[in-house]
C-alpha cells in the first residue's frame, strides 16, 4: 500500500528511523491498523523486519502498552520485544510477528489445535500474572456501565435511531453487570480473539494489541476468544472448547463452580462484550469512515439473539431485539 506523501506523522516516522535510529529503510509499507487511532508500519532494512506503532500522543497513551507488554513478558507470554522508543511523538518500535494472524490461518483440520494452543497461553496468562501486584485498573460497575453506554449510543441511537425503554436498558444493564462481578477476578487481555492472536512461523502463537488490559472477570477472555466477532463454529464444538476450558481452570483452582454456573457467567460475559462490539462496529462506520466493520455485526447479533432466548431473565429485551431492532436493523442494510 502506498503511503501519502503528505502525511505529516509518516514524515516524523522516516525522520525518526532514518536519523535518530541510523536505520537503513529498504521499504515502508502499512501493516495493519485497528480500532483505535494507531496504525502499524512495516520496516523492512537490511538487518531484518520491524513493526512500527504509529500512536499519536494527543489521542493515544503509549505508557500502557509498553508497562503491559513487560508485565506480559514476565508472564512467559509471547509478545513482541520492544527495540525501540520515541514517547514524546508517539512511535515504537517492535518484533515482526509477521502477518499470519489465527483468523487467517484457522481451517476445520486445524482450528481444535490451534484453540487449545490459544486457551492454553489464556491460562498462562490467568495463572501468572497476581492481580495484587500487577497495578492494573479494574474492570469495574463504571467500565462496564461505559461499555454498555456504547451499543446504545452507536448502534441504537445514531445508527438505527432507536431508544431502548428505560426499564428493560436497566435490568440488562443489571443482569450483566452483576454477573461480571460475581466472577473471579484474573488479569483480562480485553481483546484477546483471532485478529490479536499471531501465528510465527506456523506454529508459535504470539499475542499483541494487549494495552487495554485490566483485572476482571474470569470468562471474559475465554468468550472473546470462543465466542468470536470475526469468525464463528457450530455450537456444539464452541460448548466443547468451553467445557475443557472450565475444567483446565477447576484443575488450576481459579474456579470453584459447577459447569451451569460457569457457562451462565460465559453467556452473560460474552453478552456483555457482543452489545460493546456492535456498537463501536456502529461508531467505527458513523464516525472514522471504517465501513467494514458493518460486515461483523450480523454475526455478532446472532451471538446476542442466541443468549437472550436461553435465559429467561432476558426476555423482555429479547422481546425488543426481535420486534423492534432486529426489522429497523434489517430495513438499514
Amino acid at each position: 500500500m502506498s503511503l501519502p506523501h503528505s502525511d505529516l506523522r509518516v514524515s516524523a516516522l522516516i525522520n525518526w528511523l532514518s536519523n535518530s535510529l541510523s536505520l537503513d529503510i529498504q521499504q515502508l509499507e502499512i501493516a495493519s491498523s485497528d480500532a483505535s487511532f494507531r496504525r502499524y508500519f512495516r520496516v523492512k532494512c537490511p538487518s531484518g523486519c520491524h513493526i512500527v506503532m504509529d500512536a499519536p500522543p494527543d489521542k493515544e497513551n503509549t505508557e500502557p502498552f509498553l508497562r503491559i507488554a513487560a508485565l506480559f513478558k514476565a508472564a512467559n507470554l509471547r509478545v513482541p520485544d520492544i527495540y525501540f522508543t520515541n514517547i514524546e511523538q508517539g512511535f515504537i518500535a517492535l518484533e515482526d510477528f509477521g502477518s499470519s494472524s489465527l483468523l487467517d490461518c484457522l481451517a476445520a483440520k486445524n482450528v481444535d489445535q490451534l484453540y487449545q494452543q490459544a486457551l492454553q497461553s489464556l491460562l498462562q496468562l490467568q495463572t501468572s500474572i497476581d492481580i495484587n501486584k500487577c497495578a492494573l485498573p479494574t474492570y469495574d460497575t463504571l467500565l462496564l456501565e461505559r461499555e454498555l453506554g456504547v451499543f446504545h449510543d452507536w448502534f441504537l441511537e445514531n445508527l438505527l435511531g432507536l431508544v431502548l425503554p428505560v426499564g428493560i436498558k436497566n435490568d440488562l444493564h443489571d443482569i450483566l453487570i452483576q454477573s461480571a462481578l460475581a466472577q473471579p477476578q484474573v488479569c483480562v487481555h480485553r481483546d484477546y480473539h483471532s485478529r490479536n492472536l499471531m501465528l510465527i512461523n506456523s506454529c508459535e502463537l504470539g499475542i499483541i494489541d494487549f494495552q487495554d488490559a485490566v483485572i476482571g472477570p474470569i470468562s471474559y477472555d475465554a468468550a472473546s476468544l470462543l465466542r468470536d466477532c470475526y469468525i464463528r463454529w457450530p455450537t456444539e464444538q464452541v460448548d466443547n472448547w468451553i467445557y475443557q476450558y472450565y475444567l483446565q481452570l477447576i484443575q488450576t483452582q481459579l474456579l470453584a463452580v459447577d459447569f451451569g454456573q460457569f457457562k451462565r457467567w460465559f453467556d452473560l460475559m460474552g453478552l456483555q462484550r457482543h452489545l460493546k462490539a456492535i456498537g463501536i462496529f456502529s461508531r467505527l462506520h458513523l464516525r472514522d469512515g471504517k465501513s467494514a466493520y458493518l460486515d461483523d455485526i450480523p454475526r455478532t447479533l446472532s451471538y446476542i439473539s442466541e443468549v437472550c432466548a436461553n435465559y429467561a431473565e432476558l426476555s423482555e429485551f429479547n422481546r425488543y431485539l426481535q420486534q423492534q431492532i432486529a426489522p429497523i436493523y434489517r430495513s438499514a442494510l
